[in-house]
This record gives C-alpha cells, structure tokens and sequence, in this order.
C-alpha cells in the first residue's frame, strides 16, 4: 500500500471527480474528503449521480477525469488492491438460492482467501448476529427481510475496511430494521467506514456522522444532519393538507402577501399539502394557525413538526428523496 496518499486521516478521497455518458455528465467534479471511520451518507434524488459515483468508487466504472484514492490506493491503478478492502451490500439482493445461509456466507469468505477453518468461524459469528444461524434449509425458503440481512453478513464477512450500503434496511420490519441500525453503529467503533444510500430520512438522520446531497452530479451541500438541518431548514414545520387544490394555493398566496418574516418559503408536498416552515415556538404557531382558521373555513388535517432532513432535501432540490 502507498501509505504517501493519506492524507490527514482521510479513507476515501475524492478530488474532481468525472464521469460523462456522451453528452449525459452523469457525475460533475465532485470532491469529498472522508475520515477514517465514519458513516458517510450520499443523499440525492434518482438520476442525481448517486449509483455512478459508486460504481467508479467500487472500480466497476473508470473515470472519466479526476481522482479518487481509496485507503491510499488510486482506483484506476490499483483495482486489485481496492477489491480486497471493500465490502459491496446492494440493494438488489444477491444470494444462491440453492445454498444455505451459511453456504453463502462461507462462499464469499473464501473467495477471499480466508481459510476453510476461518470461513466457518466467521460466518458463525456474524449469522448469529444477524439471527440467522443454523439455519441448514436453502435460502430460497427465507423471507425478504432474512434475504437483506444475509446479503449484509455476506458483504461483511472479509472484514472489509469500507463498507458500501444500499438500502439495507429495505423491507426490514421494524425488529429486523433496529438489529440492523445496531450492527452497523458496532461497525463504526471497529473503524470501519461506511457509505450508505438510503432513501429513509430517520435512518440518514440517526446513523450518519456527515452527509453528502447531490443533485445533477454535484455535491450542493455537505456536513452533519444537525449543520444541514439548521443551515438549510427551519426551527419547525406546519403540515396542512386541505380539501381542494384551490384552498392550498390560496393560503399559499395569503402568506407571500402578508408581513410575516419568521416564515420561510412554503413547499407544495403532492396532493393538496402545504409545508411552511417557520422560525420560533409556539407564539409564531399561533401567529400562523390564526390566519389560517381567518382565511379559510376548514383543512382535512394539520401536523406540527420539528426540521428533518426531509425538509432540507426539498429545500435544495425542489424535490422529496423518493420523487423520480
């Protein structure tokens, strides 16, 4: 290993970053320095760039320009030695139905080059974590969310030093999910850093040390959820929903006109729902719920909320994460 390339305690460096599809510039110079140990999460709406950075950064893709050096190692040069630090968990799942849990788990290990003996210790140790050992029956029998877990163990029995995560509680109920959450905060203290996609907000919001948003192939804001929440955001948010498009616009009109400077610029959230956020406590929430019992008659429903990432991620991009 080059040990000359890291720098300041960085893993991954990346350092205008390229990558173009004819006239698509699917990533667009994208710069990112991440610290050894961390949980790093790359939030963006779909077509944002997210899969190809990934791609480039797991060497399936080359480049079109820029660097990116990962534990020292260049991903261009060096694809040999970067195969062996990393541990890939897709989001689509990928198993051998035919096998065991363990089969598969074992499998992985040893194309590694982990010794039989090793393999089967290993693989022990981290089905039991999951809640999915001695399982002897084929893994086609298992559910969605027993399929997840075995696809996390298989990625994460080389003990790799950087681990990338898609989605890896999709379709997890919320036991699985927590079990989940709980390994991967474990992982973290054993210094293994993480690059997590995901399009559950709570789980952004509770895992992450910082976070990186992209959009059009451009990183557009980058720090911890509580910076982003509070660089980006508001103090709260008034959720209203009403009975007909017509009422929301004219609400939406009401406010624009009036002097009220503790709210921020309203969002429209699909049918027929209002976000204003707003600064201050409960005097300004009064402030707001008078003039909307004086504008209209009636709304379906209202909810009062703390900022999420949510709420910073259609800030900057007009757009909830899930919105295609």
């Amino acid at each position: 290993m080059n040990s000359s390339k890291i720098t300041n305690n960085f893993i991954i460096e990346l350092n205008n970053l390229a990558k173009y599809f004819k006239d698509v510039k699917a990533v667009d110079g994208i710069s990112l320095k991440i610290p050894r140990g961390e949980l790093f999460s790359i939030l963006g709406p779909n077509g944002a760039g997210k899969t190809t950075l990934i791609r480039m950064l797991t060497t399936i893709l080359t480049p079109t320009s820029g660097e990116a050096i990962l534990n020292g190692y260049d991903i261009r040069r060096e694809k040999n030695e970067i195969v062996k630090l990393i541990g890939i968990c897709p989001q689509e799942i990928v198993i051998y139905n035919v096998l065991s849990a363990e089969e598969n788990v074992e499998f992985v290990a040893r194309m590694h080059n982990i010794s039989k003996e090793e393999a089967k210790k290993k693989t022990r140790e981290i089905l039991d974590k999951f809640g999915i050992a001695g399982l002897k029956k084929s893994t086609k029998t298992f559910s969605g969310g027993m399929k997840r877990r075995l696809n996390l163990a298989m990625s994460l029995v080389h003990n790799p030093k950087i681990l990338f995560l898609d989605e890896p509680t999709a379709g997890l109920d919320p036991q699985a999910r927590r079990i989940v959450w709980d390994f991967i905060s474990e992982l973290k203290n054993k210094d293994v850093t993480i690059l997590l996609m995901t399009h559950d907000m709570v789980e952004a919001d509770a895992l992450s040390d910082h976070i990186a948003i992209i959009d059009q192939g451009k990183v557009i804001a980058q720090g911890t959820p509580s910076e982003l929440k509070e660089r980006y955001g508001s103090d709260n948010v008034l959720e209203v929903k009403f009975f007909k498009n017509e009422e929301m616009e004219m609400l939406k009109k009401i406010i624009d006109q009036k002097d009220m400077s503790f709210i921020a610029e309203c969002n429209v959230l699909g049918e027929r729902k209002l976000l204003i956020p707003f600064q201050g406590g409960l005097k300004n929430l009064e402030k707001l719920l008078h003039l909307i019992t004086e504008s209209l008659d009636d709304v379906e429903n209202m909810k009062f909320r703390q900022n999420s990432l949510e709420d910073v991620f259609l800030n900057l991009t007009g757009r909830r994460l899930r919105d295609k």
